[in-house]
């Protein structure tokens, strides 16, 4: 399976991008040029680990029938001071919200997002040391 993405630049530090869900703006912050209008790459990369784990937890949830009122998914990511900057640290935290949360099997669906489903978590372990929490409200 291949995907294909278009981007065009629109100007200054400004890109417009195609996806399979529709089109989003990408700009540089204005000290670094741009006039802050759009995603940045790299927060985009964060993005696309919770989307992509919180799509598996999602299904998870519901196929588990497990009663739980809310989760969200937190990240955080240590950029390298040189050239090319990257992520060399990432911290994720996955919090639930509701009563009677059964610790054990939130645990295993993020284990199971985490390890086995979420392709965009493996891509990140290829050049990052990723770090994974779950908390229960």
């Amino acid at each position: 399976m291949s995907i294909e993405i278009n981007t065009v630049w629109k100007g200054n530090m400004q890109l417009e991008s195609e996806n399979p869900g529709g089109k989003f703006l990408i700009d540089a912050a204005p000290d670094d040029g741009g006039n802050g209008d759009g995603f940045r790459p790299k927060a985009l990369m964060l993005s696309a680990l919770a989307g992509c784990s919180g799509l598996d937890i999602a299904m998870l949830i519901k196929k588990m029938r497990l009663n739980v009122d809310n989760f969200e998914i937190k990240t955080k990511a240590n950029l390298t001071d040189e050239h090319p900057k990257y992520y060399d640290k990432v911290w994720v935290s996955y919090h639930f919200y509701g009563k009677d949360l059964d610790r054990d099997k939130l645990q295993k669906i993020v284990d199971l997002s985490v390890d086995k489903y979420c392709g965009v978590m493996e891509m990140f372990r290829k050049f990052a040391d990723v770090s994974v929490a779950v908390v229960l409200h």
